[in-house]
């Protein structure tokens, strides 16, 4: 999936599903994802620091090794989300959903 029109769909207010979507490594540094579906979607080595993620839907999603410094996760669904050596530094999680999240504890806060 091209970041760039993912980036450009929700500048001009559209919501596009990348649920399921192969984004392993996407620069997504300050991107605004707020109420986003990235339902089940790769998200390794992907760089979302400082991204508004907040009340996204983040269900089942690979962020492996992913970057979250600074991201904004408020009241975000990570029910399954795989967090193993994520980075969450300075990340705000209030209100988010983490049932189930695998490898929590092996992620950098």
């Amino acid at each position: 999936m091209n970041t760039e029109i993912l980036r450009y769909a929700w500048a001009i207010g559209l919501k596009p599903t990348a649920a399921h979507a192969d984004l392993i490594g996407a620069d997504l540094r300050c991107a605004d994802l707020h109420r986003a579906d990235l339902y089940n979607a790769d998200l390794r080595d992907a760089d979302l620091r400082v991204a508004n993620l907040r009340g996204a839907d983040l269900r089942g999603a690979d962020l492996s090794r992913a970057d979250l410094t600074g991201a904004n996760l408020s009241g975000a669904n990570l029910t399954d989300a795989d967090l193993t050596g994520a980075d969450l530094s300075g990340a705000k999680l209030n209100g988010a959903n983490l049932t189930g999240v695998i490898n929590y504890e092996e992620a950098t806060a």
